[in-house]
């Protein structure tokens, strides 16, 4: 299992889609490919814009289908960004 947490890399507010984007070449698409469950852990992270969320996992959709969510668990996460995530992922599966 492979958890990423997003505090001290994007501080208590993941906006920024280049880090987003980063994290998700570097950390997320090989985890996933090499058959590791994802954790990604929104500790302390108060906010998450829908572009960063976009950024962070709809690419994950493109390249590894919906079935993707059953390796990934999104972890202490705020209302705010819990909604967030529901939306890309909706979006997302909606798209397929």
């Amino acid at each position: 299992m492979k958890t990423v947490k997003l505090l001290p890399l994007v501080g208590e507010r993941a906006e920024n889609k280049e880090i987003a984007k980063q994290l998700r070449e570097d950390v997320l698409v090989p985890a996933i490919q090499g058959g590791e469950e994802l954790v990604i852990d929104f500790s302390g992270v108060r906010t998450a814009t829908q572009s960063f969320v976009h950024a962070l996992i709809s690419d994950l959709f493109r390249k590894f289908g919906s079935d993707v969510l059953d390796d990934i668990s999104f972890k202490q996460c705020t209302v705010k960004v819990q909604k967030v995530i529901e939306t890309v992922t909706t979006y997302m599966q909606a798209a397929e």
